[in-house]
């Protein structure tokens, strides 16, 4: 895709470097939209129990660091699958690329998976992009520069009326949830059953924060997660109003329990993990 078509799809004032990640990610999505089907498990390598990889994570992701090697010499690279990972200056940059984000709903022919990549200088991430290449649907931000989904400004929903919010929230594999014990997050995620509109088990937690970003869920929450996952979505949850932190309400460092919602809900659904009603 040309660049100045890529570039239409994001903020009228977006950096080169912003270009150059969605540029990236939609040309790897290409292989990804192409290359979905069903897969047995003798196709898929299973790096840990119910988690997955398959080529297309490794080939989506060569294409990407290929990408960044070329537009960013001296930054540091962290994929999820480790394809071309590389360290750099104290001060450098980082790349974090998440290839596939959903890969069992990609494994098993869902078409439903998000492709990542951020930037993060320092402690803070400054650029970011999620994909669904399914979709065809590009959502961007750059620190300070507000949020984006093909090039229209994004804002999360401002509803705080519990009985009228759709919720995104992880349902965890055995031994996934660790900032709480088990009890207290099914009982959280009983609570949104109770008292919302629904909850939703999307199986990408990239997208599903993005849906926040835009929108199209209220919140969102799951643990067991890397800055792969979530890192450039929750950059666009908070240019777009929202608020990202921990189950607690503690500041996100990385790796672990994100909880993302509006302003108006975030409240609400962060007392769910205090054991109150």
């Amino acid at each position: 895709m040309a660049s100045s078509l890529v570039s239409a799809r994001l903020s009228p004032t977006a950096s080169s470097r912003l270009v150059v990640l969605a540029e990236a990610v939609v040309k790897a999505g290409e292989t990804a939209r192409l290359s979905l089907r069903r897969r047995t498990s003798r196709e898929m390598l299973a790096k840990a129990p119910r988690d997955y990889q398959t080529e297309i994570d490794v080939a989506v992701e060569r294409i990407i660091v290929d990408e960044m090697i070329k537009a960013f010499p001296d930054y540091a690279i962290q994929g999820e699958e480790a394809v071309g990972n590389r360290t750099a200056g104290p001060d450098a940059p980082i790349i974090y690329i998440d290839p596939i984000d959903g890969t069992t709903n990609y494994a098993w022919g869902v078409p439903h998976f998000g492709m990542t990549i951020a930037i993060a200088e320092g402690r803070s991430l400054v650029a970011g992009v999620v994909y669904d290449a399914m979709q065809d649907e590009l959502f961007s931000a750059e620190r300070g520069g507000g949020a984006y989904l093909d090039g229209e400004r994004i804002r999360c929903a401002d509803v705080g009326d519990i009985e009228n919010v759709l919720i995104g929230a992880g349902l965890p594999v055995p031994g996934q949830v660790k900032a709480v014990a088990e009890e207290t997050y099914f009982d959280a995620i009983k609570r949104l059953m109770a008292n919302t509109a629904g909850v939703r088990r999307l199986g990408s937690a990239a997208l599903s924060i993005a849906y926040v970003a835009c929108g199209r869920l209220d919140g969102f929450f799951e643990d067991g997660l890397s800055i792969h996952d979530f890192g450039a979505s929750a950059l666009m949850v908070e240019e777009a109003g929202g608020i990202v932190t921990r189950f607690s309400g503690a500041e996100v460092d990385g790796k672990g329990d994100i909880l993302a919602a509006s302003k108006a809900l975030h409240p609400w659904l962060k007392q769910g993990f205090q054991g109150k009603a």
